[in-house]
């Protein structure tokens, strides 16, 4: 198989492993596979849900005894077998169907796994090839089960919403809403993508949100990292739409005890969405990963109402060097 094959079969992979949501399968990686004999696909797999067949064991189910000969394209290491493990080791059953040759691109990053995999199929006569290249897009897949297996801590993601004259609330604390409804759809659609999202007792007190993903798919667990003011037991946080966790942060070490306590419970990715108090606490420690800002046209400095806030009519956006530049009419 010339690289250029090889190249477009992981490519496939990658595709595949994409479509599936990624909380589908949480916590456990989103994966596909490509089996390909002589120079044609003949099946293809992908993990689909949690507790179903890996995406090698669909792959292989579909291409039944042709699947003898075969190069499988997988997005992961193939598992291999150890105690307590509760689905069959994609890496005997690809043996055992005679496949000759399987590239991926990146080690599993469970260290019950990593390694093992590809060392039992080289036991079994099967090319157990790398393909580096692909690494990087392989994790970026599963950023959270990589986080969390390697440094014991999910993927922080931290979203904001901000007015032009950067703030995000206006001058009576009010911060609905800052944006408006396509931007608030999307970040509903965040919300059902990540396994939690954690707000500050401020927001809580502020806003009284609900954390939930308003229908755009299963809600995260909502995470609350409380200081010493009292939480009110009515708050919708405390609803009962998803499960709540709250950590009573006395110092910002705290934060990643939390965070380790989080991915001990399989918590992947958090989405840090407020407020700005804790931003700076996460960003102090050095414990955000991506941003996610969202930027209105509203000019709030002054306004008490976000709502009524004077904004932008067509506002023109304009990349300057690693600036923007935003302009429009009021």
């Amino acid at each position: 198989m010339s690289r250029a094959q090889d190249r477009r079969h992981v490519l496939r992979a990658l595709a595949l492993a994409a479509r599936v949501a990624p909380r589908a399968v949480a916590p456990n990686p989103r994966v596909g596979c490509v089996l390909v004999k002589n120079g044609r696909v003949i099946a293809e797999g992908a993990h689909a849900r949690h507790g179903g067949p890996h995406a090698e064991a669909a792959a292989l189910k579909r291409a039944g005894a042709a699947a003898r000969g075969a190069t499988a394209y997988v997005t992961l290491e193939p598992c291999a077998s150890f105690p307590g493990k509760k689905t069959p080791p994609c890496s005997a059953a690809l043996a055992a169907a005679g496949v000759r040759r399987v590239v991926f691109p990146a080690l599993d990053a469970n260290p019950k796994v990593s390694g093992r995999g590809a060392a039992f199929l080289r036991r079994a006569g099967v090319n157990a090839t790398r393909a580096p290249e692909f690494a990087a897009r392989a994790e970026a897949l599963n950023r959270g089960y990589f986080s969390r297996l390697r440094r014991g801590r999910p993927w922080v993601l931290l979203k904001t919403a901000l007015s032009l004259d950067g703030k995000a609330a206006a001058a009576s604390g009010r911060s609905r809403w800052v944006t408006g409804a396509p931007a608030r759809a999307a970040v509903h659609r965040l919300r059902a993508e990540l396994d939690a999202i954690a707000v500050g007792t401020g927001t809580v007190l502020a806003d009284d949100p609900a954390l939930t993903a308003h229908g755009a798919g299963v809600n995260p667990l909502r995470v609350v990292f409380a200081g010493r003011r009292a939480l009110p037991p009515s708050a919708r946080v405390f609803d009962d739409a998803a499960p709540t966790v709250v950590y009573r942060i006395k110092k910002p070490g705290d934060l990643r005890g939390a965070l380790k306590d989080l991915a001990a419970q399989g918590v992947g990715t958090l989405l840090l969405e407020g407020g700005p108090t804790l931003h700076a606490a996460f960003l102090h420690a050095g414990l955000v990963d991506e941003a996610c800002v969202f930027l209105s046209p509203k000019l709030l400095s002054g306004a008490d109402d976000p709502n009524a806030a004077p904004r932008l009519k067509s506002p023109r956006l304009t990349r300057v060097g690693e600036d923007w530049r935003v302009e429009g009419v009021l």
